[in-house]
């Protein structure tokens, strides 16, 4: 004898085939139309759920550079043939700073060029070195500083040094938190027009997507707080 097997009834059709028949039997417009809706649908949602990240490149004025001498700077100055003269000093509140044979010389505001040349014609003029050579060092702008502040380590003002760049300050910051928004940091400058603040993209720097960025003394950085 002989078992003929009856094929499922159309009633058994799972989920899955069911879907598949009721598109294999829509209008061709139709098809492409929901394709299309599905697509938006769906990409719309992972963009309005992913993070608003700016732009790479930041509108920034270039740093303006100012090496003269403020309350708290630490110079070397050297007078050739001095050997016993101290080397190191530091620029009192008032902007003075005590110099060995001439007590006490105003030098904030003066490029360090400038100091050396007001402390050769002082030595000059009261006839204690007839041709000495006086050469000035700045060792830290201690009068400069570059301010850091939100979710980072050890927020604060930091001595601005010649060249530093914002991954460079968020790191004397201690680096950033376990809540900090690093895609989100807001750096503030003072222009000749007044300040501008942009946003910045930590990620995208450390990255290699994006260049860091140079700091002006007087810049204050703020890290956003991540919002879960």
């Amino acid at each position: 004898m002989v078992h003929v097997r009856r094929p499922a009834s159309s009633g058994a059709l799972d989920r899955h085939q069911a879907r598949s028949v009721v598109l294999t039997r829509l209008p061709g417009y139709r098809l492409v139309a929901l394709v299309l809706w599905f697509v938006v649908f769906v990409g719309g949602s992972v963009t309005a759920c992913g993070p608003n990240r700016p732009a790479a490149r930041v509108n920034l004025p270039a740093p303006v550079e100012s090496t003269s001498l403020g309350p708290g700077d630490i110079f070397s100055m050297q007078i050739v043939g001095e050997k016993d003269l101290p080397e190191e000093y530091q620029v009192a509140s008032d902007g003075t700073v005590d110099v060995p044979y001439l007590d006490r010389l105003q030098v904030a505001g003066l490029e360090p060029q400038q100091v050396a040349t007001l402390v050769r014609e002082q030595l000059i003029e009261r006839e204690i070195l007839t041709d000495p050579s006086v050469v000035v060092r700045v060792k830290e702008y201690r009068s400069k500083q570059v301010t850091v502040l939100g979710q980072v380590q050890k927020p604060g003002s930091f001595a601005y040094q010649q060249g530093m760049t914002l991954v460079q300050a968020l790191s004397q910051a201690g680096g950033l938190n376990s809540i900090a928004q690093s895609h989100r940091v807001r750096l503030t400058r003072r222009t000749p027009k007044g300040s501008k603040t942009v946003v910045v993209d930590v990620d995208a720097i450390n990255a290699g997507e994006a260049e860091d960025i140079p700091l002006q003394a007087g810049d204050r950085l703020f890290v956003e707080e991540r919002v879960f």
